[in-house]
């Protein structure tokens, strides 16, 4: 009887000692997991800044071209509508520059380059007129917002840099 109970205490501490290896294996393969995960999500945030930064970089052109008047209003608030939404760390950027938003909203549907050129003289001349028209209601809600959108634009380029 005395020896059974030594192999039985021998089986446990073998046991008890290949569990306790098996628990240290997982728990080194988890903390290699979650490091991996972790440097993953850092390259991703990466990616995604540099994005930004150079849509951003995209922005800081358009409005200024704007602002010197080198753009046209209609142009520019569609380049910047679409530069804006394609941007991956902001958000809900049409609440803060709704002029912009409302514009390229207005004109998104009028015909550009091949399409433009395919239409009637009178048909160009009314899709002008749409154009002229909401361009002259926002005008100076726009101007408003080329400040402020250029303000953005800074403060984001250095907060993404960083």
């Amino acid at each position: 009887m005395d020896g059974y109970w030594l192999y039985a205490i021998i089986l446990a501490v073998v046991i008890v000692t290949a569990l306790s290896l098996y628990a240290g294996k997982l728990l080194r393969q988890l903390t290699k997991q979650k490091k991996l995960q972790q440097q993953t999500e850092l390259a991703r945030q990466q990616a995604l800044a540099s994005h930004d930064h150079k849509v951003l970089a995209s922005v800081d052109i358009i409005t200024r071209a704007m602002q010197e008047e080198q753009c046209d209003f209609s142009e520019g608030c569609w380049r910047l509508s679409v530069l804006l939404a394609s941007l991956k760390k902001s958000r809900e950027l049409a609440l803060q520059f709704p002029a912009i938003f409302k514009l390229y909203n207005e004109i998104k549907h009028l015909s550009i380059l091949d399409g433009r050129k395919q239409l009637d003289k009178s048909q160009r001349m009314k899709q002008d007129y749409q154009r002229m028209t909401i361009e002259a209601q926002l005008h100076s809600e726009i101007v408003k917002e080329l400040d402020l959108l250029q303000q953005y634009t800074v403060e984001r380029m250095s907060i993404l840099k960083t």
